[in-house]
């Protein structure tokens, strides 16, 4: 339980972090889709795809990335209006809330996110 904690408030620290870096703005929706997602790609690659290739895991990291942000924009883009993301602007994009550049940007990464939740294996303070 401690292992999940901390990666869900890493990643819901990181992920926002990252995006006020890039677009100068964030939503606290952003944090909650950021936790999950590292905590998805903890069980999901680094568990259950343990000997699968690396290249695998990234395509399903991208894959947990992009449903994950699909859910959440449905939610607070087209359900709330909150108008937090728009990728109608760019090739291949489904009700501008994913698209197929920032698919390849999740699979990249999904790389360090992978390498983040390994380390937490290793860190003793969050053995349970």
């Amino acid at each position: 339980m401690k292992k999940n904690a901390f990666l869900f408030l890493t990643g819901g620290t990181v992920y926002p972090a990252l995006e006020i870096i890039c677009r100068g703005r964030t939503d606290i929706s952003m944090a909650a889709a950021g936790g999950l997602c590292l905590c998805l790609i903890d069980r999901v690659c680094n568990h259950r795809m343990k000997s699968s290739p690396i290249s695998a895991k990234c395509l399903i990291g991208s894959g947990i990335i992009t449903t994950v942000e699909f859910a959440t924009g449905l939610l607070v883009n087209v359900a709330l209006k909150m108008n937090v993301w728009d990728y109608s602007a760019l090739p291949m994009n489904i009700m501008g809330q994913i698209c197929v550049p920032f698919s390849l940007l999740w699979f990249v990464a999904t790389l360090p996110a992978m390498g983040l939740c390994g380390l937490c294996e290793k860190a003793p303070f969050l053995a349970e």
